[in-house]
């Protein structure tokens, strides 16, 4: 039986079959990894669940037909009907995985060696930091998102600008009574994507009461995506980093522009902040 991939779910219960445990735990870790890579790949997106459904349909028939497949003549005719729905479903996983592959192309087209890209984060660390010195210092409320690897997901509404990031335009952006102020700026592929987005906020007490809604933005839109998320509260002008749903104390802009050169050029782990804003690696 015929599949686009070579292998049918016939072939594969076949192997499960043939191949004695430790063959069996070897491939299905070789499998784990590549579900875990697209997975990750696809977070914050609509395929990700659609990609879940579709392994544990996959699993399960392949467990069943294993189980199953020689006590009866019957699971024979469903094996011929699960391949030929296997090939269908492939085909209409890369029709609803479209703009996701499209934009997995154009990352690669993108792609950087380690010193560009330190190059880029030096530059974007730089501008970020003198910007987030500016606000701090006259209490101007800010909040930065900057995206890694994956794009973010769960955004709405703002600006598109499209422009080269500067601490210039970033205090313009969050001067007070500015149209775009109020919520975030994006940005993605080392621009400045938009301005005035809104972002997904965390649960309530997932954040101190004493801060506000930009914090718990920042919490919420880092939760669940690739990025960084940098505010400046318009009350203390303390300056903080939010990452995978942690928001740390405030920090120094010294420690700020160490945190974002680090992250963004070699994306290494996160940081552990203590009570007084320093840190130490996780």
């Amino acid at each position: 039986m015929g599949s686009i991939f070579g292998l049918s779910i016939s072939d594969v219960a076949d192997v499960f079959k043939a191949d004695g445990p430790l063959e069996i735990i070897l491939e299905f870790g070789v499998i784990w990894l590549g579900v875990y890579g697209m997975f990750r790949f696809l977070r914050g997106t609509r395929g990700a669940g659609v990609v879940k459904g579709f392994f544990l349909v996959a699993v399960a028939l392949a467990l069943m037909i294993r189980v199953f497949g020689d006590a009866t003549d019957g699971f024979s005719r469903l094996r011929f009907l699960f391949d030929r729905a296997f090939n269908l479903l492939a085909i209409l996983l890369v029709v609803v995985f479209q703009p996701e592959l499209r934009a997995a192309m154009g990352r690669l087209g993108r792609a950087q060696f380690f010193a560009a890209r330190r190059a880029q984060a030096s530059g974007l660390a730089e501008e970020i930091t003198d910007a987030a010195e500016f606000l701090s210092r006259n209490r101007f409320g800010a909040l930065i998102v900057i995206e890694r690897q994956i794009g973010i997901g769960d955004i709405a509404g703002g600006t598109e600008l499209d422009a080269k990031v500067s601490a210039t335009l970033l205090q313009s952006i969050f001067w007070p009574n500015s149209p775009l102020h109020d919520l975030a700026v994006v940005i993605r592929n080392g621009r400045i994507w938009g301005a005035g987005v809104q972002l997904p906020l965390a649960e309530e007490g997932s954040v101190a009461n004493t801060l506000g809604s930009r914090h718990r933005a920042a919490v919420g839109v880092t939760l669940d995506n690739d990025c960084l998320a940098v505010v400046v509260s318009e009350e203390t002008g303390g300056i903080r980093i939010a990452e995978s749903g942690k928001l740390s104390e405030p920090i120094s802009t010294k420690l700020l522009r160490e945190e974002l050169l680090r992250r963004l050029s070699a994306q290494q782990p996160g940081f552990v902040f203590d009570r007084r804003g320093e840190g130490s690696p996780a």
